[in-house]
C-alpha cells in the first residue's frame, strides 16, 4: 500500500475535481450538441420547442465541449497558475449553474428528473473548487 502525505492527496484531489467536471460536462456538452431536446427534456421537463432554441443548446453544448477538454488538459498541470484560474471559472460557472437550476424550478416551475441532480451536483462541485483553490493558496504561501 502507498501511502500519500497530505501535499499528493491534495493534488490528488484537484486531479479527480478536473477530471469529474471533464467528463460531466463534457457528456452533457456532447448531448446538447448532437440532440439538445434530450438534455433539455431531462433538466426541465420540456423540449426545445423551435429551432432557435435547438440552436442555441447546440452552442450551450460547444461550450461545455470545450469547458470539458481543458478540465481534461489541466488535470495534467494541477499546480499551475492557468489550472487554478480554470478551477476559479469552473466555480464561477457551478455557482450560476445551480442558481439557474434553481430558479427553473421556483420561477416557471420546470423540472425533469434530472433538475435535482444537476443542481446538487453543481454545488457539490462548487464546493469542491473552494477547497481545490484553497490547497493552491495554502500551497503557494506555505501556510
Amino acid at each position: 500500500m502507498i501511502i500519500l502525505g497530505p501535499n499528493a492527496r491534495s493534488l490528488m484531489m484537484v486531479r479527480l475535481l478536473l477530471r469529474v467536471t471533464a467528463i460531466g460536462e463534457g457528456a452533457m456538452g456532447l448531448a446538447f450538441l448532437l440532440v439538445p431536446n434530450l438534455p433539455a427534456l431531462i433538466l426541465f421537463g420540456q423540449r426545445l420547442d423551435s429551432a432557435l432554441p435547438e440552436n442555441i443548446g447546440r452552442f450551450v453544448g460547444a461550450a461545455l465541449v470545450a469547458l470539458g477538454v481543458a478540465c481534461w488538459r489541466a488535470a495534467e498541470d494541477v499546480e499551475s497558475r492557468a489550472t487554478s484560474g480554470l478551477i476559479l471559472a469552473v466555480l464561477i460557472y457551478d455557482v450560476i449553474a445551480a442558481i439557474l437550476l434553481a430558479y427553473a424550478y421556483l420561477g416557471p416551475g420546470l423540472a425533469g428528473m434530472g433538475l435535482w441532480v444537476g443542481l446538487i451536483s453543481h454545488l457539490v462541485l462548487a464546493i469542491w473548487c473552494v477547497a481545490s483553490l484553497r490547497y493552491g493558496r495554502l500551497a503557494t504561501t506555505g501556510k
